[in-house]
């Protein structure tokens, strides 16, 4: 049921808000995310669906400022219990939600662009009491940094009234991003203030079983539903899992890399390793990536096959892929990468490389078994990194063992 709520304030231009009250479209439940590895649980009261108010502007000089164009859009609010004791619980919290939120594809979850929003009420009790002590909202925080920032300052501002005598007053207060603490906005209204009644308008929705059958099959396969098939299907481990499903779009692509590849492992390490470092510098997400999924997956392919080293891929034919849309074979074949395998050819590499560092042989047979790394290092660098390594590895093992 949809209810209007009574208020008067310079951002609700009409005085009432249209929202839920008594009959909200979700009610209990909860949200489960990880803390330092640790699970967390944070019961949900509701989740209601209203329409927004205006934006009070409160930083730009003396005067405040009204911005109402996103009055009337709607939007969910989603109300916790009292669960979270810390700063740390609080982002991650709010993260995990982000994430959901993105991930069905609701909202773009952008907290600078307020599509994502906390209000955080905060309270402090004597430790070992169970009743909890009065609460302030704080409102303006447009960042996991602000939220956190923002609860660590309240916690500590009531802290300090509290122990010069004073009282903690129910109130809405601001979070000022530049001088790192909270103020006075207005005094916070109960229930009964807003003088809820049904909203004439709109008619009441009947959540049917066949309609919440109906939206359940709609959902996508949720992120921890995922993280843990990544884990049984791909056999990867969980940190792996856990980064690759933190957004949708990204376990789409990794999930496409390794069908390709048919190396679920390596196709991991490329996207957390190459790609998550290349979507950080260059600041794009997987979704405008020059390099889609099946191309990474051949690349990876031709690794295993044997045609190019791990080496020339992530050197050669990786970046000539962020720059143009040729397959990795093309770029293989027309810059001549491919892996060199002619065990005649290495043979007469090692030998050159064994007779023009005599010094260096005569210290690996006096012990100095580290010598080995660098006999390949330098076969590799005169075969301009084409060399197949495990063959290599193979002829030079055998060489030093008769000499």
């Amino acid at each position: 049921m949809f209810a209007r709520k009574n208020y008067f304030y310079p951002d609700l231009p009409k005085g009432y808000q249209i929202s839920q009250f008594e009959d909200p479209i979700c009610y209990d439940g909860r949200v489960e995310f990880e803390l330092d590895g640790k699970p967390m649980s944070v019961r949900l009261i509701r989740i209601h669906i209203e329409e927004d108010a205006g934006k009070s502007i409160h930083d730009i000089g003396t005067e405040t400022y009204i911005d109402a164009n996103r009055c009337g859009v709607p939007l969910l609010e989603i109300v916790s219990h009292p669960d979270i004791r810390s700063t740390k619980e609080a982002s991650a919290y709010l993260q995990k939600l982000r994430q959901i939120v993105r991930w069905i594809g609701i909202s773009d979850g952008n907290m600078e662009e307020g599509s994502l929003r906390c209000d955080a009420n905060v309270s402090i009790r004597p430790k070992g009491s169970e009743t909890f002590g009065t609460r302030t909202e704080i409102k303006n925080m447009n960042s996991f940094k602000n939220v956190e920032n923002a609860i660590l300052y309240e916690a500590e501002r009531q802290k300090q009234v509290l122990e010069s005598g004073g009282k903690i007053v129910q109130e809405t207060r601001l979070w000022d991003v530049d001088k790192l603490e909270t103020r006075p906005m207005r005094s916070k209204e109960e229930a009964h203030d807003y003088r809820y009644f049904p909203e004439p308008d709109l008619v009441a929705i009947e959540a049917t079983e066949e309609l919440l059958a109906h939206i359940k099959a709609e959902l996508p396969e949720l992120p921890e539903v995922r993280r843990a098939r990544f884990e049984r299907d791909y056999k990867i481990p969980a940190y792996d899992a856990g980064v690759l499903t933190a957004d949708r779009d990204l376990a789409d692509y990794y999930e496409e890399v390794a069908r390709v590849s048919g190396n679920a492992k390596a196709a991991s390490n490329w996207v957390m390793g190459d790609v998550l470092r290349t979507l950080k510098e260059k600041m794009i997400d997987v979704k405008t990536f020059p390099i889609d999924a099946k191309r990474l997956g051949e690349t990876i392919a031709l690794v295993d096959k044997g045609v190019i080293s791990n080496d020339i891929a992530k050197k050669q034919v990786f970046p000539a892929m962020m720059e143009s849309s040729d397959a990795p074979s093309s770029i293989v074949e027309s810059r001549g990468l491919a892996q060199v395998s002619d065990m005649g050819a290495i043979e007469q590499v090692v030998n050159e490389i064994l007779s023009l560092n005599p010094s260096q042989l005569n210290s690996y047979k006096a012990g100095k078994k580290n010598l080995f790394g660098f006999f390949v290092g330098e076969a590799m660098k005169q075969m301009k990194g084409k060399a197949n390594p495990q063959l290599i590895n193979d002829i030079l093992k055998r060489k030093l063992e008769t000499i």
